[in-house]
Parts: structure tokens; sequence; C-alpha cells
């Protein structure tokens, strides 16, 4: 299976940089069957990059997100860019869509919990601990690359397990 994997962030800002970091270190893995495309930011351009693929996986950073990491599937959704550029996942799914007039590969979210997103910063401390367990959920993926088994390693909402 093709996988295209997409990981933005800025190397200079702090913990922007685990999308880049965590691309860098499967670019060294060389794994046959996938596509890497590192950006600071997402585009509408990306959308080309999905075609050919039968899985996409977007890595970045983010300051709400829960600790270590959020892994969850994704879709094509029509949002409100500030500008034509640093698009949503789900806004590069929607310009697939809508150009190639059918469904984008089946799509999912790593988003790394980072603290310091500073100017000039290196990796916080927790960051570079949420960024290995985001590797090894990484790494657990790409041994199966299969989107039914993807879904599998999504966490249940706790509201959902007291039901």
């Amino acid at each position: 299976m093709s996988v295209v994997v997409f990981a933005v962030g800025n190397p200079s800002r702090g913990d922007d940089a685990l999308g880049p970091l965590l691309m860098d270190w499967l670019a060294e893995q060389a794994r046959p069957g996938v596509h890497l495309v590192s950006d600071f930011q997402l585009q509408i351009e990306h959308a080309l990059d999905l075609e050919g693929h039968q899985l996409a996986l977007f890595i970045d950073a983010g300051t709400g997100t829960p600790a270590p990491f959020e892994f969850r599937e994704t879709g094509p959704a029509a949002t409100r860019p500030v500008s034509s550029h640093a698009l949503a996942p789900e806004a590069v799914l929607q310009v697939y869509a809508s150009v190639q007039r059918r469904p984008p590969p089946p799509a999912f979210v790593l988003c790394i919990r980072g603290n310091d997103f500073r100017l000039g910063e290196g990796l916080s401390p927790a960051a570079e601990r949420n960024l290995a367990a985001a590797r090894a959920r990484l790494v657990e993926c790409l041994d199966d690359a299969d989107a039914a088994r993807w879904r599998q390693l999504i966490p249940v909402p706790a509201q959902k397990l007291k039901s």
C-alpha cells in the first residue's frame, strides 16, 4: 500500500519542530511505499500530493492536544482558512475531492502535544517524551499500513466506555 505522510511545522519555533523532526527520522528509515512531504504549513497545492496513494497521514504539533499525542481519522471538510495557505488537513482533503471529483484516500492525523513554541527555542523536555511516543505510534502504523488497522489504533473516548 502506498502511504503519503505530511509533516508540518517550523523547526525554529521550539516544539513546532515536532513534525519535521519526526519526518527527518522517518526519512532515515527509507520505507518502501512511503512518500514524504514536509513543509512549514499545509497549502492547497498539497492536495496534489495525495494522488496515487491509498492512505494519508498528517503529522503536526498542537498546543491543546492531549499528551503525548492525538491520533484520529479525518476527512474532507470545508474550513475557513486565514489565507490560501496554512490549511487544516480537512481543507487539503476537500481541495483534493473538489479537483479530482472523487473522495481522497483515507486520512489520519497524528498531532503531537507541544508546550513551547517560542522562536529560537529547542524542544521542551515534555515534547521530547511526546515525540518518542509519537514515533512508536508511527512505526506501528507503517508496519501495518491499512486504514482498517489504523482505525483500531484510535482510542475510544472515555464517555463511550461508560455506556
